[in-house]
């Protein structure tokens, strides 16, 4: 175990690097072991945990359980969202870690999680893969699997034997696989790959697989051997709906031995394996190694074949009947009152538009999974997705399908805007990611199980919840489905706040105009209509004003139209330093410009008028502009009638903007457009 450092070089090391890591030495009162592990509600990984929380309970044990649950429906997206939990896990702060990573499908996700654990420097247990340096517990696959072909070879006569496999990268399937092959060869019987189904543990394979089977041209077989017993309680359900009797028809076997296998109908004929057993020695090894007691790096656990109803065997003790009458009735009720409670969590969450509002939710719910404590954890760039500067060019674009999401890692910073320890909801301060969580590794605490479960959409990162001693994990079926919801509220709050940062944008795109910044036709049209039929109702009296840059040609001519640009706006500017009285500008086309207002007197539109001539007048004795910005004023003022619209006004106004600018010296290169020949 060269790798590995001795518990006083890991002391040495901790005391003489960074502040944290010393605060860390210090502090822990408990030692603290890392688990990482993929699908918490399957028996096998069940049993497992069940055995690694019972050493630790006994021997004042920490545990931070690092869970995903991939391979759940075929997309690789999702998978890589749970699998970046694993990049929370900072193994150097930890004494110790257990890895069940038969169970990540994701092979460059363990190879990541091996290489950190390696230069980490602390012992680590491999349960059921045996890697080169570190410790491993498992079991002998090949003779247990030896064993199950042999009695259906020697003790049932069966010659045509398909075969459900596991994944092809998976050390138990690689191995119970080959034992299948060895056997049929060592009795002369031709190995034929269409007998072969190659599936991923899960149960649908089981199903899958059948369906082959039963289209094959091959005879059919008279036995069907699993690798692990969810294929084959899925495959005795698939034979029995097509009307293939089990064992009558064809016997079946499975791996692992689990409950439901015990305790279907037939009985599953299986392996059973110890592993709470292997759970226990892996807490025991890590222990051992901190207190230098000399070990065997590998333990190889002992297995029993269990010849069961499926195969026609019936050695196996079978549950009374009372007994399980009792159990499932327990685990119903509890399945019954967990589907009720996510439900109603679901459906309110799916009811939020905000974070307050989730955060609300919560505070409802979160108490009935009986935890001692739980975090909501979100990564910092979790909002700024939706909180873009809004002049950015491709807001639009960036803010439907941002491309600087996480999906690696969770960033620098995390929020909490949730948090309840010990029946009460309380406030944590935003904190490194590196923390994991805040006071994690103080003495204060008392040993117990934390579970780290990532949020996310697809392959977007959002964050991680953290959960501290609750049985909901380990024992509802429905505890990822009540993470997905959370993670799923927590991604329709924030399409709904970027959708109404889109449609605010795009309001503004409608009724602004993006180089003058005021509005533009259809939100002059917009803005004033409310007002106008007051006036019409009230018959108050409506003020039209009219403006047209002088010279705007010759700017663009002489300087370009980017000074021309620059000379539309500070026009803008100075209608909006003008109209602070309730007045409406608009940028009406080109260099036109037009000014509303409701109940207003000749004296009030003078005052305005003068105000923009002073306004442009200071810009160009304070801008240094190589031009002067000037403009030609016409108003009209009228109690407006029900049936004038109120750009009809505009043109009276228009007209008598235009005879002012016919007196000025540039008139004679301009033309009314109502002289100018017809197009």
């Amino acid at each position: 175990m060269h790798f590995y450092l001795s518990f006083e070089e890991r002391r040495r090391r901790k005391t003489g690097g960074t502040a944290e890591m010393n605060k860390d030495s210090t502090n822990k009162k408990h030692t603290h072991i890392a688990v990482v592990v993929s699908t918490l509600d399957q028996e096998y990984q069940s049993d497992i945990l069940s055995g690694i929380r019972q050493f630790a309970f006994a021997n004042h044990i920490t545990l931070e359980h690092f869970v995903a649950f991939g391979n759940i429906g075929g997309d690789m997206r999702h998978d890589t969202g749970e699998y970046n939990i694993f990049t929370l896990a900072d193994f150097k702060r930890f004494d110790g870690v257990i890895l069940i990573i038969n169970t990540i499908q994701l092979p460059d996700c363990m190879e990541n999680v091996l290489s950190r654990v390696r230069e980490a420097g602390i012992p680590a247990v491999c349960i059921d893969k045996d890697v080169p340096d570190l410790y491993s517990i498992g079991i002998d696959n090949e003779t247990a699997m030896r064993d199950m072909m042999n009695h259906f070879i020697h003790h049932h006569g069966f010659r045509r034997i398909n075969y459900i496999s596991g994944p092809a990268d998976n050390i138990d399937s690689i191995e119970r696989l080959r034992a299948y092959r060895t056997v049929l060869e060592q009795n002369g019987i031709p190995v034929e790959e269409d007998r072969i189904y190659h599936g991923n543990f899960i149960a649908r394979d089981g199903k899958e697989a059948v369906r082959q089977f039963l289209c094959s041209e091959l005879e059919f077989p008279e036995a069907i051997v699993c690798a692990n017993d969810s294929m084959a309680i899925a495959a005795m359900n698939a034979l029995t709906a097509n009307g293939v009797r089990v064992p009558e028809d064809v016997a079946v076997s499975g791996f692992d031995y689990i409950y439901n296998a015990r305790n279907y109908s037939p009985a599953l004929t299986s392996v059973q394996r110890p592993l709470e057993r292997a759970g226990q020695l892996a807490c025991q090894k890590i222990l051992n190694h901190i207190r230098g007691v000399e070990q065997e790096r590998c333990t190889t656990l002992e297995t029993r074949c269990c010849f069961s109803q499926s195969c026609g065997c019936n050695e196996t003790h079978i549950m009374d009947t009372d007994e399980f009458k009792k159990r499932n009735f327990s685990v119903l009720e509890s399945f019954s009152n967990d589907v009720t409670m996510v439900n109603k969590m679901a459906t309110a969450l799916a009811e939020c538009d905000n974070m307050e509002e989730c955060t609300v939710t919560m505070q409802r719910y979160i108490p009935a999974i009986s935890c001692k404590e739980f975090y909501l954890c979100m990564c910092e760039s979790w909002k700024q997705d939706f909180m873009m500067d809004e002049t950015e060019e491709n807001f639009l674009m960036h803010i439907l399908a941002p491309d600087d999401y996480i999906v690696s890692g969770f960033g620098e910073m995390i929020q909490v805007p949730f948090a309840y320890k010990n029946g009460e909801f309380i406030q944590v301060p935003d904190f490194h990611v590196s923390e994991m969580l805040p006071g994690l590794f103080d003495a204060n605490n008392d040993a117990g199980n934390y579970y780290f479960v990532p949020l996310h959409f697809r392959e977007r990162c959002m964050g991680y919840c953290v959960i501290k001693d609750s049985n909901f994990p380990t024992s509802s079926k429905l505890f990822h489905t009540a993470i997905v919801n959370i993670a799923n509220a927590l991604e329709s709050v924030r399409k709904i706040i970027c959708l109404d940062r889109v449609t605010q944008k795009l309001n503004k795109l409608y009724t602004i105009d993006p180089l003058a910044n005021i509005n533009n036709r259809n939100g002059f049209r917009i803005s004033t209509q409310q007002l106008y039929s007051y006036c019409i109702n009230t018959r108050k009296p409506v003020m039209l004003m009219f403006l047209d840059m002088d010279g705007l040609k010759q700017i663009n001519d002489n300087y370009g139209h980017k000074e021309g640009d620059r000379a539309i706006a500070s026009m803008a500017e100075a209608l909006r330093a003008a109209c602070t009285c309730g007045e409406i500008c608009c940028r009406f086309g080109g260099d036109e410009f037009i000014v509303f207002a409701a109940d207003y007197t000749q004296e009030r539109a003078e005052t305005l008028k003068r105000k923009i001539l002073q306004l442009l007048e200071e810009m160009n004795e304070n801008e240094n502009l190589p031009y002067r910005l000037e403009t030609s004023v016409g108003y009209h003022i009228t109690v407006p009638e029900r049936n004038v619209d109120l750009f009809q006004l505009t043109t009276i106004a228009d007209n008598i903007m235009y005879a002012e600018k016919k007196k000025k010296k540039t008139s004679r290169y301009l033309k009314r457009r109502a002289d100018l020949p017809p197009q």
